[in-house]
């Protein structure tokens, strides 16, 4: 299955806030479809197979990972030893895309894709144009040394305004670069989601 690159506001609308897909807001409330209101109007719920498809869904389209990828991410999570749900977010937050977007060098993970794409990005001072790249402990996640590259990225940090940077990673503001000093914690990760669902709808394959 190829990723996604269809309307984001219209998965936002149905999934909730994706801070990784998109950060825009749309002017409509309901979910898509003719029937976007119809479990408020009726009060029907989600199956719990509904349920846990939804979380799934959240963590693929925000992250940007098709479901072959998906699923080779929960089965190395399940391989690990500790906390699978957690193991399996902190697998994706390592992705080098990832990175990029938490750092502020782009306003969403597609960017940040494309960044790395375009060889914007460097591990260690050398050049990484794989997005699912995973990075390690003590990585140092940099801007290619041109001119151009530089531009591009220390202007998407200063539109982004990113806020606060985890304190898993140390970030330098006059080389516009960051070291990786540990894995995240839970409450770092932005993304509003029940990880434990998404092992469980996975458990049953």
């Amino acid at each position: 299955m190829s990723r996604y690159r269809g309307p984001k506001l219209k998965i936002s609308r149905r999934l909730g806030t994706l801070p990784g897909l998109t950060t825009k807001k749309s002017n409509k409330i309901n979910r898509p479809g003719k029937d976007g209101n119809a479990n408020a109007d009726t009060g029907k719920k989600l199956t719990e197979y509904g349920v846990r498809l939804e979380e799934k869904q959240k963590l693929k389209f925000n992250y940007g990972l098709t479901e072959s990828q998906l699923y080779r991410y929960i089965k190395e999570a399940r391989r690990r030893q500790g906390v699978t749900g957690l193991i399996l977010l902190q697998l994706l937050e390592m992705r080098l895309d990832t990175l990029c977007f938490t750092l502020g060098y782009a306003k969403s993970i597609a960017q940040a894709r494309q960044l790395v794409n375009h060889g914007h990005i460097t591990v260690n001072k050398k050049v990484v144009s794989i997005p699912s790249f995973q990075c390690r402990l003590n990585d140092i996640i940099g801007i290619k040394d041109k001119s151009s590259s530089k531009i591009l990225i220390e202007n998407n940090i200063k539109n982004n305004q990113v806020k606060d940077i985890p304190p898993h990673l140390k970030f330098d503001n006059s080389k516009f670069e960051a070291k990786i000093l540990d894995y995240c914690a839970r409450e770092d990760i932005s993304l509003q989601l029940d990880e434990l669902l998404v092992i469980e709808h996975y458990s049953r394959r």
